[in-house]
């Protein structure tokens, strides 16, 4: 099923509407100051009526404050005077609890694209397979001052990761995946090739075929090509398993539930290079999704394969259920053969990373100090964090192979997310940089501006530093 990344933007844009003076103004308050001042905020009836209600300001909780003909205005508590773009995605909550209607933000502090774009996310709902009548947009009055296109833009590229990341398997297989990619760079006159089945073995990428070759459902491996040759150039790879049921190291049915969302990675570095190409950033953008189903079948690749890899490298198969990373070891060594300056991948990779830091907070892994500290503290400031984790070198023995010059998996129970994270380094040695995210590209309980289910992690953070850097270069 192809998701129409132009489709996306109408559906966005059914969320806004321009001033009519009928809208419900939405009102920002500091949650310290209103508990001392609440007069400052509202009329003292109001006041009255929050305290009978027992409303405290927590932050994030919002009140409904009723008028002489329906609701007078929606108040919402902030954690400061001036919030940072991560406090403002509280707004994102409201479109889910708002009765139907149209709202203005009245005297909102902050910035106000920061603000729409938390509206426009919390906005989103997975809808396709209902045959309900959908519920109507909650519409938000656009402020004069807002960027509307750029703001559009990014909500857009967040909504289209999110419904890849909700389809289910019978509507997103490689070939799916690999047309979202054709989609997105026709939106934005970007070259796409795709190369499929038998012929992954001629163009050499042999792991990506031996994980796929079971399904039938073609493996295949996109590549999206956009910009300037003479720009840097960043590329972008991401780990496209449409569904995985383990292999023949066959996964319990707990654990197959939600491996729609394997191919989290692909739907996220396609939201991250709509965003790059929107925003017309002077860099040279490469998109490379490996896509394949890792199923059971008399031809599934086994337990003790060994594997010769595009890199050269010969890889012992400790386990068929760590799929992930052989698909993304071809994928890296065909990115990594033109020496990107950054070479980026994202990837639903490990159980591991989301024991050690949960389902929120992906890690990511470099070897770049200042990209790193840059990663980290966009994740922190735009409410998209991340974790640093180490490429810990004495681990790397863990994957060795008695009879193969690796073994994907790690022979010890021990910081899986870091042995995957290794594994995958030996496949980058040209590129000036490189980072790693381990991704869940999951939301198990709803918040503000992230509904529950797919979510395409990690993403505006890397978009703030890609922006910051390369766009500062051009001016």
């Amino acid at each position: 099923m192809i998701v129409s990344f132009q489709d996306i933007a109408n559906d966005v844009a059914s969320h806004l509407a321009g001033p009519d003076g009928k809208s419900v103004p939405v009102r920002a308050a500091d949650s310290a100051a209103f508990q001392k001042r609440p007069d400052e905020f509202v009329s003292s009836e109001h006041a009255a009526w929050l305290a009978a209600m027992g409303w405290t300001a927590k932050p994030g909780s919002h009140a409904l404050l009723p008028g002489s003909e329906g609701l007078a205005a929606v108040l919402l508590a902030l954690g400061g005077e001036e919030p940072t773009p991560g406090a403002l995605l509280q707004l994102g909550a409201l479109p889910a609890a708002l009765p139907e209607g149209t709202y203005a933000l009245e005297g909102f502090p902050g910035s106000p694209d920061d603000a729409v774009l938390a509206w426009l996310m919390g906005a989103y709902s997975f809808r396709r397979y209902l045959t309900q009548e959908p519920r109507k947009p909650r519409k938000l009055v656009l402020p004069e001052s807002v960027n509307r296109t750029a703001v559009l833009q990014k909500a857009q590229a967040i909504w289209f990761a999110r419904e890849l990341i909700n389809l289910p398997a019978n509507d997103c297989g490689p070939g799916d995946l690999a047309a979202a990619l054709r989609d997105l760079g026709q939106t934005f006159g970007a070259s796409v090739s795709v190369i499929a089945g038998e012929r992954l073995l001629a163009e050499n990428f042999p792991l990506l075929h031996a994980v796929g070759r079971a399904s039938d459902r073609e493996p295949c491996l996109a590549d999206l090509t956009w910009g300037d040759d003479s720009h840097p150039k960043v590329t972008l790879v991401g780990k496209g398993i449409c569904f995985d049921t383990g292999g023949l190291d066959i996964k319990p049915p707990s654990s197959m539930a939600l491996m729609k969302k394997d191919m989290a990675g692909a739907a996220s570095v396609m939201a991250l290079g709509a965003m790059i190409m929107a925003g017309n950033l002077p860099v040279r953008l490469r998109i490379v999704i490996p896509a394949a189903d890792n199923n059971v079948s008399g031809n599934a690749f086994r337990p003790g394969d060994i594997i010769k890899s595009r890199a050269g490298l010969t890889v012992e198969i400790g386990n068929t259920d760590a799929e992930g990373r052989l698909v993304l070891a071809d994928a890296l060594a065909l990115a990594d053969e033109e020496a990107p300056d950054l070479l980026i991948d994202l990837a639903t990779l490990t159980g591991a990373a989301r024991t050690a830091l949960g389902p929120d907070l992906p890690p990511f892994y470099t070897e770049d100090e200042s990209l790193a500290a840059s990663l980290q503290a966009a994740g922190l400031h735009v409410a998209d964090p991340l974790w640093r984790m180490p490429f810990w070198a004495p681990y790397d023995a863990q994957l060795k192979s008695k009879v193969a010059d690796v073994n994907h998996i790690s022979s010890s129970p021990f910081a899986g997310s870091i042995t995957a994270a290794m594994f995958l380094k030996r496949f980058v040695k040209s590129a000036r940089r490189y980072v790693h995210l381990d991704i869940f590209g999951w939301v198990p309980r709803a918040v503000p501006a992230k509904p529950a289910g797919g979510e395409p992690q990690g993403v505006r953070a890397l978009f703030e530093i890609i922006r910051n850097e390369f766009g500062k270069q051009a001016s």
